[in-house]
């Protein structure tokens, strides 16, 4: 029985390394990075905080990782946090903000991820004996669940200025923060200047095996350091994770683009399938969404028939999926993904 060779369009995530990151891991310089030893390690976050116009950085093993410890070394117990409806730290985290850093989520709906100031600051808690301490507002670039969508730099300051008048902390969870530089073509300083920390994957489209940044002054990430330590992240010879970043930072920023394209490409040819419903002004990155609800099939249903025809994909709800594009994924990839869709979409209908 042959063997489909599958097209993985479930998540940037599943990107593999590099060879020449490969032989970055074998050939890394390693010490103990408890002690601050790991020379690897060093290099890294420091090529990190410059790169993000920050005083200090710190390697996390994940994403969830990295804002858990971000969270807790910006806020006290019992704090309240803002942040957006619909961001990853609230639905995908496994309310670790809560379980772990004992913090009271305050979501408000943004539109495609974008915070009002004037919402923001209507959550804002007065200072009264029976309301928590708002001490965090969290903003998240791009945005996953509205399909890659960017937070702009004028966007993230309207939030920053309302966080400076209440004396507020601005975080920002920007797992792919890079993604949104490169489509607007700008600084990714212009993006983090406005904001106090941040975190940002090496492991989605920068295609590292492992690893997550925070970065920030100095302070928080002695502060993100303890922590770090609280939850178990406490590493040895993390140089082999820091290799790899390493030529993430150096390399494989500006190649960001070709998984837009890509991404273009794919919601181009969905929106003229029949059956299939998609917000093209939502495809600004690498995300892209997929309504097939007209289809008469749940989403589940749609990603099964899929597979079957060697196309992994993710169900976001019951009537949409998702599709993300990544260094790996070639455009012949995206015009069989297409061709595959149409015929399952023609099949349907039938």
């Amino acid at each position: 029985m042959k063997t489909i060779k599958l097209i993985d369009l479930r998540s940037d995530t599943v990107t593999l390394p590099t060879d020449e990151m490969l032989e970055a891991i074998k050939a890394a310089e390693l010490g103990d990075d408890v002690f601050k030893e790991d020379s690897t390690v060093n290099k890294l976050e420091m090529m990190a905080a410059k790169k993000m116009g920050k005083e200090a950085a710190l390697l996390m093993t994940s994403g969830t990782q990295a804002n858990l410890v971000s969270l807790m070394s910006n806020t006290k117990r019992g704090n309240l946090v803002i942040l957006e409806a619909e961001s990853h730290i609230y639905w995908y985290e496994v309310g670790g903000l809560s379980a772990i850093a004992g913090l009271l989520p305050w979501p408000i709906r943004g539109n495609l991820g974008v915070l009002a100031p004037e919402d923001v600051e209507a959550a804002i808690r007065p200072k009264n004996i029976h309301f928590p301490e708002t001490s965090l507002i969290c903003v998240e670039n791009t945005h996953n669940r509205y399909g890659g969508t960017i937070v702009t730099p004028d966007q993230i300051k309207a939030v920053s200025d309302i966080a400076r008048t209440f004396g507020l902390k601005l975080y920002m969870d920007g797992a792919r923060i890079f993604n949104a530089a490169v489509a607007l073509k700008v600084e990714v300083k212009d993006f983090t200047k406005h904001v106090d920390n941040l975190m940002f994957c090496l492991s989605k489209g920068l295609s590292c095996p492992i690893g997550s940044i925070v970065v920030g002054t100095e302070e928080f990430v002695e502060k993100a350091r303890k922590n770090r330590k609280i939850l178990g992240g406490g590493m040895r010879q993390a140089g082999i994770i820091a290799a790899p970043g390493i030529i993430a930072l150096e390399k494989m920023i500006d190649r960001l683009e070709e998984d837009h394209k890509n991404a273009r490409v794919l919601a181009e040819g969905l929106a003229q399938i029949n059956g299939i419903s998609i917000n093209l002004k939502n495809v600004q990155t690498n995300i892209v969404h997929l309504d097939v609800s007209e289809l008469l099939v749940t989403s589940d249903q749609f990603v099964s028939k899929l597979r079957e025809k060697g196309v992994l994909a993710l169900p976001r709800d019951k009537k949409t999926l998702r599709m993300v594009t990544h260094r790996g994924v070639e455009k012949e990839n995206i015009e069989k993904t297409l061709n595959i869709i149409d015929s399952i979409a023609k099949e349907l209908h039938g």
